[in-house]
């Protein structure tokens, strides 16, 4: 599945929220790694970060290890990144 445009993912509810904003790399992808194992699989966390990696390292990780990168909002400073997770 491709990624989600901006008005179906701000349609998403996601399970965990994980402000990571302030955090450089490799942060906000770790706190998503612990934040994944907190939610039940088909479950989506949304990770906030202002670091700009943060999209393409957890994109791939994600499609790494089996999970589904749903896309990213541009907020005000930050990127609010959705990850379905997947097993």
């Amino acid at each position: 599945m491709s990624a989600l445009n901006v008005t179906e993912l701000e349609a998403v509810t996601a399970a965990e929220i994980i402000d990571a904003r302030g955090a450089a790399c490799p942060g906000p992808l770790l706190d998503a790694k612990k934040g994944m194992g907190k939610i039940a699989i088909g479950d989506v966390i949304e990770v906030w970060s202002s670091d700009p990696a943060t999209k393409s390292d957890i994109g791939a990780w994600a499609g790494k290890v089996g999970h589904e990168f749903l896309g990213v909002i541009e907020d005000d400073g930050y990127d609010r990144v959705f990850i379905r997770r997947g097993k």
